[in-house]
């Protein structure tokens, strides 16, 4: 049951980060709270198939951690990366006029 748990707070922290950073155009309403979630259901699965204990502590902050930390990586990647995809296409679709 705890790993419900764990997946609805990682969506939540990274539905918190999706407003939190620059750049939200970029991507869909989804996304963060969806890359929250599966990294840290993975972590979690992860730890417990290691043998940490599912109601300790400590399995808590790390998959938490993971997953705001995927979070936060795509959500300061992505509209870097999908900008300058914008701009190459824009370049090619134009004929190298704009």
């Amino acid at each position: 049951m705890e790993i419900v748990f764990v997946t609805v707070i990682g969506a939540g922290i990274g539905g918190l980060i999706r407003y939190l950073l620059p750049g939200r155009r970029t991507h869909g309403l989804a996304l963060l709270p969806a890359v929250g979630a599966a990294a840290t259901v993975a972590v979690w699965a992860i730890l417990v198939w290691l043998g940490l204990a599912f109601d300790g502590g400590w399995i808590w902050v790390i998959s938490l951690a993971a997953g705001a930390a995927a979070s936060i990586a795509v959500g300061l990647v992505l509209p870097r990366v999908r900008d300058a995809a914008d701009a190459r296409a824009l370049h090619e679709l134009s004929g190298g006029r704009l």
